[in-house]
């Protein structure tokens, strides 16, 4: 059955690191069971030093949201600057660096509540644009969510990997 309770978002920290390595490995075994191996991979994010230590710096920035239902982790948020393999806006900005939900939860709008927030986050700091990037493989389908979700195509971009180039796509949402 599905729920529809809202998460209740909470800032995370250095202690939550470990929550949203298990939340990107479960969400890598999804899209390795769906055939989106091409997304994140096949590999666990909790093994992998450059994913932990990205992770800790998104807790350390102080970027870092956990959105829980009845104190469970169902998602997380990290938001900042943007990433390093993307080109810098020419305005402020907020850059949404991660956003994941947990697929085996019946929560459903975890990835809508913490977008809302970002959106929230954005207008406090008094900036006008909220920026992300995502996969642009698999048909589109994770550019489509986001456009669902208010955000406007943007440039297409590709990081190279050793196997293959990562296809990405710039999102933006003006407030």
């Amino acid at each position: 059955m599905l729920d529809l309770t809202p998460p209740a978002i909470r800032p995370g920290g250095i202690d939550d690191v470990a929550i949203v390595l298990t939340l990107m490995d479960r969400a890598t075994e999804w899209l390795v069971s769906i055939g989106r191996a091409d997304q994140w991979g096949t590999e666990p994010h909790s093994t992998n030093p450059k994913r932990i230590a990205q992770i800790e710096g998104f807790a350390r920035s102080g970027g870092l949201w956990i959105a829980e239902v009845g104190g469970t982790p169902v998602g997380a948020l990290s938001v900042g600057d943007a990433l390093p393999y993307v080109a810098p806006a020419d305005e402020p900005e907020l850059y949404v660096q991660l956003l994941i939900s947990d697929r085996s939860s019946p929560v459903r709008g975890v990835g809508a509540a913490l977008l809302a927030h970002a959106r929230g986050l954005a207008v406090q700091q008094g900036v006008a644009l909220l920026r992300l990037d995502c996969f642009a493989g698999g048909e589109g389908a994770l550019v489509r969510y986001y456009e669902r979700q208010g955000f406007t195509r943007g440039q297409a971009f590709s990081v190279a990997q050793p196997d293959r180039d990562w296809p990405g796509r710039i999102l933006t949402f003006r407030l």
